[in-house]
């Protein structure tokens, strides 16, 4: 399956929206797991499995290779890190992690 870019057909989008294509890789199985490890510091493969509730190698090897390939992860001397172009989708989804706070909370109150 090739990696969700803008400009081609996605899931979910014939013409390949670019909200439609971030959706599409951000809903990968741990792509975004990986890119919350990746948002403090460089991690090395075998450090990112163990974070990673110790993921296959072949599964975290795909998703770092897309990861790459859309600009959202380089690979440096020490390990994996989130390229600038990452840093600022991570940022963009600080607030959607707020949100979740605030809706679990809601929830909670409602079962009571």
């Amino acid at each position: 399956m090739a990696v969700p870019t803008p400009g081609r057909r996605v899931r979910g989008s014939t013409t390949g929206r670019p909200v439609m294509a971030l959706l599409d890789l951000l809903g990968r199985r741990w792509t975004l797991r990986i890119l919350w490890e990746l948002r403090k510091e460089t991690l090395t493969f075998r450090q990112l499995q163990e974070t990673c509730d110790q993921l296959s190698p072949s599964v975290l090897n795909k998703r770092l290779a897309e990861l790459r390939e859309a600009q959202f992860v380089e690979l440096g001397d020490n390990g994996y890190r989130l390229s600038s172009l990452g840093a600022d989708l991570l940022s963009q989804l600080l607030p959607l992690k707020q949100f979740a706070t605030r809706w679990a909370t809601v929830v909670e109150k409602a079962k009571t």
